[in-house]
């Protein structure tokens, strides 16, 4: 499913999290000809961070989290399917499982 990408304005920038391996002059153009506003962390800067507080706690990207999620799961973790329409499904129920996790309610059967 394509969902629109919203309009840039001043007061909406689009922002881009990216990790140490997007740093870089020609990448950092890259990001701003597309109209985002590149957030890149070199590999140093959080570990000075957490030396100045040690009370510290480094932002995950929303893709680190996914994955951390995702890797519980075994069968996705290593992946032992052959066929990708049966990957593709596993990693779709996975997903289905994480976002039910993630909703308050009284009893949630997906626990069990």
């Amino acid at each position: 499913m394509l969902i629109p990408r919203p309009p840039v304005t001043e007061e909406m920038p689009q922002n881009l999290c990216a990790d140490a391996g997007y740093v870089g002059k020609t990448t950092k153009l890259q990001m701003e000809e597309w109209g985002y506003t590149p957030h890149v962390r070199s590999r140093g800067e959080e570990i000075d961070a957490k030396a100045k507080n040690p009370t510290y706690k480094p932002r995950r990207r929303v893709v680190e989290a996914c994955h951390s999620w995702r890797n519980r799961f075994r069968k996705l973790l290593v992946r032992y399917e052959k066929t990708d329409r049966s990957y593709t499904a596993l990693v779709m129920i996975a997903s289905a499982i994480i976002a039910f996790r993630k909703v308050k309610g009284e009893t949630n059967i997906i626990y069990g």
